[in-house]
């Protein structure tokens, strides 16, 4: 089991310490945990600004990954918000802050809002999600420093509802297309499970076919763990997505550089 994607208390939406969510790892039979704390600079929510004490965060990362070497493989990470303009520059200097293991991209805002509370109150979904994938395939022009991008149609868990795909194919090819050819992956996470998005999964089944359809290989399996009991949550939901979309492999990272499992 790998799981590439969970939080700690070093992440603002998260209270759990970064032991107990290794704990729960190590019990769950985990091989590899990438702890991938979130850094958003300049997130519109001033309640929640995911900033990270970076220099405990390294440290804390340092003295984990030796304290359970024997029990499980630790994989120093982060997840960076992508927002647009000036905010790109701090993108850039925390990717490289820190020798780590995986870099995630992601977005949790749009056009200056937050998805989360702020993005859909002047919006109609048809519109803002066309708005949100041209947002990241403008920001993905620019900002190319991460492994993997994360939950990349996360904009389905805060809509009133999913409208149908069709319209929003082109652009999403686009995007697809752009990390292929630059060597990046996207992830599957199991958040949409815990979010009860019912068969709307991250990615949707329309992007994940497309993903293989273009050539795309490099593919993780994140719980996006907030607390212990989501570590390596719905781990054989994901490899059974990868395997009924012809997947053979699931990718793991070290020193940012990706290898292959066979499933």
């Amino acid at each position: 089991m790998f799981d590439y994607h969970i939080h700690t208390n070093f992440s603002d939406d998260c209270m759990t310490p970064m032991d107990e969510m290794i704990k729960a790892a190590v019990k769950k039979g985990v091989r590899e945990l990438a702890i991938t704390d979130h850094y958003d600079p300049d997130y519109p929510d001033i309640n929640f600004p995911f900033e990270i004490d970076f220099p405990k965060y390294h440290q804390k990362l340092t003295e984990v990954s030796e304290t359970y070497k024997n029990k499980i493989k630790i994989l120093k990470g982060i997840e960076i918000g992508i927002q647009h303009g000036d905010t790109l520059k701090k993108c850039e200097l925390a990717a490289k802050a820190f020798p780590y293991d995986i870099v995630l991209g992601a977005f949790h805002s749009a056009c200056s809002a937050d998805l989360y509370c702020q993005y859909f109150k002047d919006r109609n979904p048809v519109t803002g999600i066309m708005d949100y994938y041209l947002y990241m395939a403008g920001c993905l022009k620019e900002f190319k420093d991460f492994d993997v991008l994360g939950h990349i149609n996360v904009i389905d868990r805060y809509a009133e509802f999913v409208p149908d795909y069709a319209p929003y194919m082109e652009i999403i090819e686009s995007i697809l297309k752009g990390l292929i050819h630059e060597g990046k992956g996207i992830e599957i996470n199991a958040s949409s499970h815990w979010y009860g998005m019912g068969e709307r999964t991250l990615p949707s089944k329309e992007i994940l076919t497309l993903y293989k359809a273009l050539g795309g290989e490099i593919i993780t399996i994140g719980s996006d763990a907030h607390t212990a009991p989501q570590v390596g949550y719905a781990y054989q939901k994901a490899v059974d997505m990868l395997i009924s979309h012809g997947f053979l492999y699931v990718a793991t990272f070290e020193d940012r550089k990706v290898n292959f499992v066979k499933i």
